[in-house]
């Protein structure tokens, strides 16, 4: 592939993953702070579908195409800044994983609570913390692995 084409496809990927994670994460912390469990629900419902439609997918891409533009730029997977930006991307990774997970599992107890009538138990509140937590800590990663793919700095 073309190397322009596949910097375009990298760049739009890119811009997808993070204005899809940063407005997810907006409406759903949103929602949790009005604490109203039918809000809740509608959020956490589109949240999950966003993160599957856009947000595992540009994931993947951004991947593929990275480690493509490594090659044909004639870059080394060893280059300090290519190193760090990998390493940053596993870790939002990391944190994303458990974020989706959770997501299902809140999305489920605010659909259980609304049908219900009920408010939404403990587990919901714990793990939206948690939630925030993670989300909190992949944010900045994303950020810093966003300059290292612009600025390439030769050292860190």
């Amino acid at each position: 592939m073309d190397y322009l084409l596949l910097k375009f496809v990298h760049i739009l990927s890119a811009t997808i993953l993070f204005g899809t994670g940063l407005g997810s994460a907006l409406f759903m912390f949103m929602a949790n702070r009005r604490k109203n469990v039918h809000g809740i629900y509608l959020t956490a419902r589109h949240v999950v579908t966003a993160d599957w439609l856009l947000t595992t997918p540009a994931v993947i891409i951004q991947l593929l195409t990275g480690m493509g533009l490594v090659s044909i730029g004639g870059y080394a997977f060893t280059d300090l800044w290519i190193m760090s930006g990998l390493t940053l991307y596993l870790f939002a990774g990391a944190c994303w994983i458990p974020v989706v997970w959770m997501q299902i599992r809140m999305r489920d107890m605010a659909k259980l609570a609304h049908e219900s009538g009920q408010s939404l138990p403990q587990r919901y509140w714990r793990m939206e913390r948690w939630w925030t937590i993670l989300g909190s800590l992949a944010f900045p990663a994303v950020v810093i692995v966003f300059y290292l793919m612009v600025f390439k700095p030769n050292h860190i």
